[in-house]
């Protein structure tokens, strides 16, 4: 296997973690299926702003889609709670998983301040 190869392997492995098809992923990304497509059969390379796009919308680990290399934890690590609630959020529109990063990120200022 080439490296683009490898790297759309772990892009459609990904993809399929979170059960999108190739069509809506490549929605929620910006480009096209055909695109997305030659992402994933390793025809081309996913460009810089697609990979930032696919981490801070979708979470998607970046160093591992490209050398294999786990930096977050794998979706078996995670408990049946924090699965559901993943699964959850990445089934609502954009605009609401915006609204709940919004929502999060106070209550994690808010309980940080208390603990200072």
């Amino acid at each position: 296997m080439t490296l683009s190869e490898d790297i759309g392997a772990r892009l459609r492995e990904l993809r399929s973690q979170i059960g999108l098809t190739q069509d809506q992923l490549a929605e929620k990304l910006g480009v096209s299926k055909r695109t997305q497509g030659n992402y994933e059969s390793g025809a081309s390379d996913p460009t810089a702003s697609y990979l930032s796009m696919a981490a801070s919308q979708l979470g998607f680990d970046v160093p591992y889609i490209l050398n294999g290399v786990r930096t977050t934890p794998t979706s078996e690590s995670l408990s049946e709670v924090e699965h559901s609630i993943l699964q959850q959020y990445q089934s609502i529109p954009e605009d609401d998983q915006k609204a709940i990063r919004r929502i999060l990120k106070a209550m994690a200022d808010d309980a940080a301040r208390a603990n200072n």
